[in-house]
């Protein structure tokens, strides 16, 4: 079917046609920069020359991600707030601004307040908005439009078509962001100040992964220059959601932040050990803070001699009791332990200079920082404040009983400190084989020693499989910053899960955070999300179940198999549809699965890697499901999940998981009997 050349969709065309022509001249004008007249020195041209890269990558037009998606047609010229519109004025809202020769906006940036009524805009406040208009796109090419008249009374309201085939969308590869899709409780999340924490409680489904990232977008937008200077970070739970999660941001134009695991954070040693349950319990528990500092602070050890500094033929002597008045002092003060340390040189220094004064000298700072170099200084230094490597005193707490027992003492219980306790010793700290959850003991002790620098925002994702002294290590690099929590306390698939998000924030440093929660379902079919519902009385009793509102129910099927070459069968069936799959299981029936698909020539990946049109199967463990989608799931075994976890509750969590990671349709296979909880009875 031909488009009139007048028509809407035309003209719309040419809209997107010109605005693509004056972003590539916006990219070129950045390219033909000339800075060799505008740079002092060889750094400073450095530096330049990276932020016109930087600059010239953001300028990017993708071609398969549309350019704009949206329209606002304002009845009137829109208030002080939003100085930008004027009487009749039309906006095309876009992943970025795109401006003409003369500088007048041809796309508006989504973050811009003047783009904030397309996605809060309604019936009952059109925000002086007479027509909404969204797009419809193939690739990169505009295919449709659809129109809202949010000032027409006469015209009922209905659901958007275009809205719910984009966020039914198939895909293949990376996740993708949803600022088309952005719905107005999410908004409100996404353009919440950067002053204060939120943490969004989210269901499967509900977004909340994506409202973190489009809200680091949104604050760098509204706050650039103070974020370039204390830096933005994403923290994830492994490296496969980092890499699924990867192009949203620079889809976006924002190309500097930092992503992360906490294991990254903490990487002061090599990791090549492991824990048993008991004992990462114990270790990830907050009482560990106590005994890291006891255990610190005992180092300290009060002056039994005095100090004589020899100057000349002066000899100058702070007596035991005045310098035992400046560790308490300096103690009580409670700085970091290392600054104390440097601070201690110049405070004995100081009452030397006090002495000289009253003997009649007019010492300067430069005599006082003689004085604090001072062998005798020095020395005494050493003695009363020692230097602590965190690593080897985290070394000693975990391989010498009668040190952990002191420090612990009324802390932990002694079967807590023997569940902790290493069998062998370790002759060095390289030599040691240090597990994830004594890493970050090693940074706790780090920064008692040294203060972390803190950044300006972090968003902290799969939340609730972190200990109370992960917490504690996330909120050391946000102390003057904000942060963004993302979660669900229903897929928390760790022995030491968080149980409530107050008792989380405290651990975070962040008690004054608002808690959102986000219950509608954007990206699970109902019958998915209703089945897999059945396991929240189970494992989250208070937790208010996701409500589906997809108009497209999607596919569901519980299929009982006698082999292996029943679920590769289900996986071949699945291939036949659009999208992505994901093949999930148990840990430990991952081998036999491959097998069978490489004995069927079925091809695979492994999470993280990324599909494509001729691979768009991924075998996925069920420990690293979390996070991830496919549009079609095959679920092999459920019991096996639940079995592969050191307690019941902890293995119904990660099925919970396994079960809502597919966004159109999911098929069960099993041999052995379904766990009791997802019975018709459980219901």
């Amino acid at each position: 079917m031909s488009t009139p050349a007048d028509g809407p969709l035309s003209r719309e065309r040419a809209h997107l046609s010109a605005s693509r022509a004056a972003l590539r001249a916006m990219r070129e004008d950045v390219e033909s920069l000339d800075i060799s007249d505008v740079t002092a020195n060889w750094v400073n041209a450095q530096i330049l020359e990276h932020q016109i890269g930087e600059r010239i990558k953001a300028l990017a037009d993708l071609s398969d991600t549309p350019l704009f998606f949206g329209r606002l047609d304002y009845l009137h010229a829109p208030g002080a707030e939003q100085a930008e519109g004027a009487e009749g004025e039309r906006f095309y809202i876009g992943r970025r601004h795109v401006h003409d020769a003369d500088g007048d906006p041809m796309v508006i940036d989504w973050r811009a307040p003047v783009s904030q009524p397309f996605y809060r805009a309604s019936k009952k406040n059109p925000m002086d908005v007479g027509l909404r208009r969204r797009f419809g796109y193939t690739g990169g090419e505009l295919t449709a439009y659809e129109d809202e008249h949010l000032s027409d009374p006469a015209e009922a309201a209905k659901a958007s078509k275009l809205l719910q085939q984009e966020i039914e969308r198939p895909r293949v590869g990376p996740m993708r962001d949803i600022v088309a899709t952005i719905q107005p409780e999410q908004d409100e999340i996404v353009r919440s100040g950067l002053s204060g924490t939120v943490c969004v409680q989210g269901g499967p489904g509900t977004g909340k992964t994506a409202v973190g990232l489009h809200r680091v977008a949104y604050l760098l937008y509204a706050h650039r220059e103070r974020l370039a200077r204390t830096g933005t970070l994403v923290i994830g739970p492994n490296r496969s959601f980092l890499h699924y999660i990867e192009q949203v941001l620079p889809a976006l134009g924002e190309l500097t932040v930092r992503q992360a695991t906490v294991d990254d954070l903490v990487a002061h040693v090599e990791v090549r050990g492991t824990d048993d349950a008991a004992a990462s319990i114990v270790k990830g528990d907050a009482r560990m803070a106590e005994v890291l500092r006891n255990a610190l602070y005992a180092h300290v050890t009060p002056p039994a001699e005095p100090v004589v500094v020899v100057r000349g033929s002066r000899h100058w002597r702070v007596p035991a009791y005045e310098l035992e008045d400046i560790v308490r002092e300096l103690l009580d003060r409670g700085i970091r332990y290392g600054a104390a340390r440097e601070a201690l040189p110049q405070r004995i220094a100081h009452a030397v200079l006090v002495q000289m004064e009253r003997s009649g000298e007019a010492p300067d700072d430069r005599v006082q920082d003689a004085v604090a170099r001072n062998a005798a200084v020095k020395a005494a230094v050493k003695a009363i404040w020692p230097p602590v490597d965190p690593a080897k005193l985290v070394l000693r707490l975990l391989t010498d009983g009668d040190f952990l027992a002191v420090h612990a003492d009324g802390i932990l219980t002694a079967e807590e400190q023997k569940t902790i306790l290493w069998a062998k010793p370790v002759r060095s700290v390289k030599s040691a084989k240090w597990s994830p959850a004594d890493a970050v003991l090693i940074d706790e002790a780090t920064d008692l020693v040294d203060r972390t620098p803190s950044l300006g925002h972090v968003v902290l994702d799969e939340a609730q499989d972190l200990s109370p002294m992960q917490y504690r290590a996330v909120g050391r690099r946000c102390t003057t910053g904000s942060a963004t929590v993302l979660g669900d306390l229903a897929q928390g698939t760790t022995p030491w899960a968080t149980r409530s998000w107050d008792e989380a924030l405290t651990h975070l440093g962040k008690p004054e955070a608002v808690i959102e929660e986000l219950t509608a379902g954007f990206r699970v079919p109902t019958d998915v999300i209703t089945y897999a519902s059945r396991l929240l009385p189970h494992i989250a009793p208070g937790l208010t179940p996701v409500a589906s509102v997809r108009e497209n129910p999607g596919s569901f099927e519980v299929r009982p198999v006698t082999g292996d070459a029943d679920v590769v069968a289900a996986c071949t069936q699945a291939l036949r549809n659009e999208g992505s799959i994901g093949l999930i299981a148990a840990d430990a029936r991952v081998p036999a699965l491959a097998e069978a698909l490489t004995a069927a020539s079925i091809p695979y990946l492994s999470p993280g890697e990324e599909t494509t049109a001729d691979c768009r199967l991924t075998l996925v463990p069920a420990s690293l499901a979390k996070g991830l989608e496919y549009d079609h799931v095959v679920l092999d075994e459920p019991q096996a999940v639940v079995d592969g976890e050191p307690d019941e509750r902890t293995g119904l969590r990660r099925l919970y998981v396994a079960l809502t990671r597919a966004v159109s349709g999911l098929t069960v296979t099993h041999a052995a009997p379904l766990p009791p909880q997802l019975s018709d009875a459980a219901r």
